[in-house]
């Protein structure tokens, strides 16, 4: 599995590890249905605070489309940690399902969508 990590705040480029080891832990099983992730960190308001650290995990399938899954939270663990748990729930429920969907799940601070 190729773990792709974009990121222009200096303070999120220590989490490159972490989220490296911790993608290929949570998936270790499925391995060969996600040839390829790619994790996004940004700060949406830059240097002025707050509720601002995006964290955007793209999960690349093999047949299923792209599983794209957005987080906002106050640290870069938090939105990594929240991000990583939707991106695997909907993966589970996606492959358990077989279903392919194109419309985008919302939800209030996040979002959430299956590309094909």
């Amino acid at each position: 599995m190729q773990v792709q990590f974009k990121c222009r705040a200096p303070h999120a480029r220590d989490l490159r590890e972490l989220a490296s080891s911790r993608l290929s832990a949570a998936l270790q099983r499925l391995a060969t249905q996600v040839p390829r992730v790619t994790v996004e960190l940004s700060d949406v308001n830059g240097p002025r605070g707050g509720v601002d650290k995006r964290c955007q995990i793209s999960l690349h399938t093999a047949g299923s489309g792209t599983v794209i899954v957005n987080s906002i939270a106050s640290r870069w663990r938090a939105a990594f940690d929240d991000a990583l748990a939707r991106a695997l729930r909907l993966l589970a429920r996606l492959l358990h399902r077989g279903e392919r969907r194109a419309t985008p799940l919302r939800r209030l601070g996040t979002s959430v969508s299956v590309e094909t």
